[in-house]
């Protein structure tokens, strides 16, 4: 009677498979990393390198924006 063994097609990866698995993952550290550094910019610098502020790498939330003029605590302060 013959005797066989069956094992499981469990192998190693091969290490062209790693090489792209280690390109993937720095890639997605540089992505990672320069949206990080684009966050912290303010609008005046992302205009300066002409980077709408919409294409950080998340959508923008289009939120309400306050503008206050320079004098505007002076006539609150003085209509108390």
């Amino acid at each position: 009677m013959a005797h066989t063994e069956t094992h499981a097609g469990i192998s190693a990866p091969r290490p062209n498979s790693v090489a792209i698995i280690v390109a993937a993952l720095r890639k997605w550290q540089r992505s990672v990393a320069r949206r990080k550094a684009l966050a912290d910019l303010t609008p005046d610098q992302l205009r300066d390198i002409g980077h709408p502020r919409g294409d950080i790498g998340h959508p923008q939330v289009n939120r309400p924006v306050l503008e206050i003029k320079a004098g505007l605590m002076t006539k609150l302060m003085s209509m108390r």
